[in-house]
């Protein structure tokens, strides 16, 4: 999977230096020029999108133990893009403006304030935009980190569980076992108290028989 991500992180790479160079292209492009690039760029930007799309998707499948390190990737290959999106508004309001000077002429001189209040005004625009880019960015990185916590908290839950079930399957042995003690130490009592029994029954029986045999030489004297 890491070796799909870096595929991907390869062809980013070699996709945003071609728009890179090609931004700084176009103001110094002819006119018919600058439109071919303008929308060449703009071709490459959704493909570069693509791709983000593509490793974002990889990094979701990697496990959570080792997805810090990519997440960052990420994180930096949008701030780039962000970069590149906004380079490129500017030099399409760098390329809007000399198309209408070009077709203004020797008007576009009495125009000039109101082209100047355009460009702050556009120039406003592109800060606003940035800002909420980057607000869009704070955002997706707290998505990012919070779904990261829910898995790493099921992750432990999970492992809890599994704790708990080997936790009670030792009990459940320790209970067996101690049953099992239990009848072994009854079944010894009860072998032990039927040795005892019998070494007293062979005591009282030699006894009886020393006594029988004395009784016997006794009354086989008296009769002598």
């Amino acid at each position: 999977m890491s070796s799909d991500f870096e595929g991907y992180e390869q062809d980013f790479a070699v996709l945003t230096a071609e728009i890179t160079s090609k931004i700084t292209r176009v103001p110094r492009l002819p006119p018919d020029e600058k439109k071919q690039m303008v929308a060449n760029v703009e071709k490459q930007l959704e493909e570069a999108k693509e791709l983000l799309e593509q490793m974002d998707l990889e990094v979701r499948e990697i496990p959570p133990q080792s997805r810090g390190m990519y997440s960052n990737r990420m994180r930096s290959y949008k701030q780039e893009m962000g970069k590149l999106e906004t380079d490129f508004k500017r030099s399409r309001i760098a390329y809007s403006d000399e198309v209408r000077n070009e077709l203004l002429g020797d008007d576009g001189n009495s125009s000039e304030n109101q082209l100047i209040k355009l460009r702050e005004e556009r120039a406003h625009l592109l800060d606003n935009t940035e800002r909420l880019e980057r607000s869009s960015r704070r955002l997706e990185a707290g998505y990012q980190i919070a779904v990261e916590t829910e898995q790493i908290g099921q992750e432990m839950l999970e492992n809890l569980s599994h704790d708990r079930e080997k936790i009670q399957r030792a009990r459940d042995r320790l209970r067996e076992t101690d049953a099992n003690l239990g009848k072994s130490s009854r079944v010894l009592t009860g072998m032990l108290r039927r040795i005892i029994q019998n070494r007293i029954l062979l005591v009282i029986l030699g006894i009886f028989l020393v006594i029988t045999i004395l009784t016997a030489i006794t009354l086989s004297f008296r009769r002598q």
